[in-house]
């Protein structure tokens, strides 16, 4: 691999999770990954004031979500890469390097996206972008972004692996919030999943193996693949920096993650070998302890200017 035409981008974006706390964890990735020499952009993000969101046009921080995204889109265009690996912030950041890859390799590219939720439907009285970057990415979703993709992804190009079915009792707690606070779908996720013919897998079956993927990418005669991973595609219970395990507050928006971290690893090694991967990105990252001693610490006098 040319490193050379792999460029890194940073983008501590929160506000499409509306979570201020997703800045940091897309800092402490970038600060994880392997040193080298690919060229690292950082992607210039609206810092939280302590100002809330506003709900603008059915999404929280539109203005600002549409600033970073063509800020992105312009950061990878100027440098023109071969491959691009992202860290993030909320899943939002995935639309300008995957909306580039595909039209660098000429709309073939395949998409692989590893998550625990499919990202593609827009979720009335939620209202937050980060359900939406799949969506977009495929012409669909929100329509101010979808039209900044020049190239949507073919839906026949898309595999979502990883997803979550909610046990009775997780899916009781879900309707529940929703009906409290007001909110539905347009349209769900597995009847976009059905109307565009999308191959999934779900948790049980990712961990089972790779056939239905490899299968996938035979053929539809995948030769670049870009790879999403949220990271709450993880067992909250094994990895623990996650939006599910923030202490003392339980979290019933949606079922969490089913997959051991063992596996994951395993399944990137293995997409690696099958294909050209020229698209790879990390987000959701929610290091709670660290961000709680990182608050501690920015509290003592001493440490002050």
């Amino acid at each position: 691999m040319n490193k050379t035409n792999t460029l890194r981008v940073l983008m501590p974006q929160w506000q499409g999770g509306d979570n201020p706390n997703y800045s940091f964890g897309a800092e402490l990735l970038s600060w994880l990954a392997p040193a080298n020499d690919q060229p690292l952009v950082r992607v210039p993000v609206r810092g939280y004031d302590g100002t809330a969101l506003e709900n603008e046009n059915g999404i929280y921080g539109r203005t600002a979500l549409l600033e970073q995204l063509d800020a992105a889109d312009h950061l990878i265009r100027a440098h023109q890469p071969d491959r691009v690996v992202m860290f993030g912030g909320d899943c939002l950041v995935e639309q300008a390097p995957f909306a580039y890859l595909n039209e660098r390799y000429g709309g073939k590219m395949g998409l692989i996206w590893i998550d625990a939720h499919s990202d593609l439907v827009q979720i009335d009285g939620y209202d937050r972008g980060h359900t939406l970057p799949l969506g977009n990415l495929l012409g669909e979703g929100d329509p101010e972004f979808a039209q900044r993709v020049k190239s949507p992804l073919k839906p026949e190009n898309v595999f979502i692996a990883g997803l979550s079915e909610p046990t009775a009792e997780e899916g009781a707690a879900i309707v529940e919030v929703f009906e409290r606070l007001g909110i539905s779908m347009k349209e769900t996720d597995a009847a976009m999943i059905q109307r565009l013919g999308i191959r999934t897998a779900s948790a049980q079956e990712t961990a089972a193996g790779t056939h239905s993927i490899r299968t996938w990418i035979r053929e539809q005669d995948i030769e670049h693949l870009a790879i999403h991973v949220d990271l709450d595609v993880l067992d909250p219970e094994e990895f623990r920096s996650l939006l599910f395990n923030k202490p003392n507050e339980p979290y019933n928006y949606s079922p969490p993650g089913r997959l051991k971290f063992a596996r994951l690893a395993e399944l990137l090694r293995e997409l690696s070998e099958e294909t050209n991967v020229v698209g790879l990105g990390f987000t959701e990252h929610m290091p709670w302890d660290d961000i709680h001693l990182k608050n501690l610490l920015g509290d003592l006098p001493i440490l002050q200017d």
